[in-house]
């Protein structure tokens, strides 16, 4: 009966956990194996203190999976930012200069605040925290997470990946990364190339700027989509996998940013 107990948990857990994820598990963990390339010694040794033996890669997925427990279920909103459609690139900066909401970047803020004042938070609040920011930074550079409210971040949007009938959100979240059938690790080695001041501009670049660059591909996700159940094939892909390629690598630059900014 407990091994029954167990697997039924093991697959709910799973199950839950493709509900709706930036990036799926393999997006993720491309950004997070890229953020580890860049991190400081000293903020590797900081954050090996809070994660253990899990890796930034491995920390990533946390995020998604939890969701499988109701007692996180509070934290599902701090995965999304909803944006109305039409936006200027000055009304949603002005917009995030306001907003109080609770969603990805206002939590992005608040975890990097805490987790800089480190003898104010408890040994778990800082696991929390580190795991969720290495999640939800990742979130916020998968554009369906920047997306519109009416249509669940383009859950609603049919559209066929070839003859398999899919929606935009899981598009963005799965089916294009895992088409290159590559590993993490592999997907890494072949798209992790930046020059030193690449980097530099990048993550001298707030947060509110990747919720700008996000929202725009995302703009033209939408504009893509011409009709319900649109078929999205090897041109989809051509077209697209560059831009797929660049946010996850911009993911990655910008969290190793903020970890060296609070660790380093």
């Amino acid at each position: 009966m407990k091994s029954i107990k167990k697997l039924a948990f093991v697959a709910l857990f799973f199950c839950f956990s493709y509900q709706s994820n930036a990036w799926g598990l393999l997006g993720h963990r491309i950004t997070g194996e890229i953020t580890e390339s860049y991190l400081t010694k000293k903020a590797k040794k900081n954050i090996a203190e809070i994660l253990g033996n899990e890796t930034v890669a491995m920390s990533s997925n946390w995020g998604d999976l939890i969701k499988s427990d109701p007692a996180y279920r509070y934290l599902y909103p701090w995965h999304y930012l909803n944006l109305k459609g039409g936006l200027s690139e000055t009304d949603i900066y002005n917009y995030l200069a306001t907003d109080t909401a609770t969603d990805a970047y206002t939590k992005v803020n608040f975890m990097v605040a805490q987790l800089k004042n480190r003898a104010g938070l408890t040994p778990s609040e800082r696991l929390l925290y580190l795991r969720f920011l290495i999640h939800v930074v990742g979130d916020l550079h998968q554009p369906m997470h920047v997306a519109h409210a009416d249509d669940l971040g383009g859950n609603k949007v049919k559209v066929m990946w070839f003859n398999t009938s899919t929606n935009l959100h899981e598009m963005w979240d799965e089916k294009l990364v895992e088409f290159q059938q590559l590993s993490y690790t592999e997907y890494t080695k072949a798209i992790n190339f930046t020059t030193k001041d690449q980097r530099k501009v990048w993550q001298a670049e707030p947060i509110s700027k990747w919720v700008v660059d996000s929202y725009a591909i995302t703009s033209r996700l939408y504009d893509d989509i011409k009709q319900p159940d649109q078929r999205l094939d090897y041109k989809y892909n051509f077209t697209y996998l560059p831009v797929v390629n660049q946010q996850l690598l911009k993911g990655g630059v910008h969290l190793a940013g903020l970890l060296n900014e609070i660790f380093g």
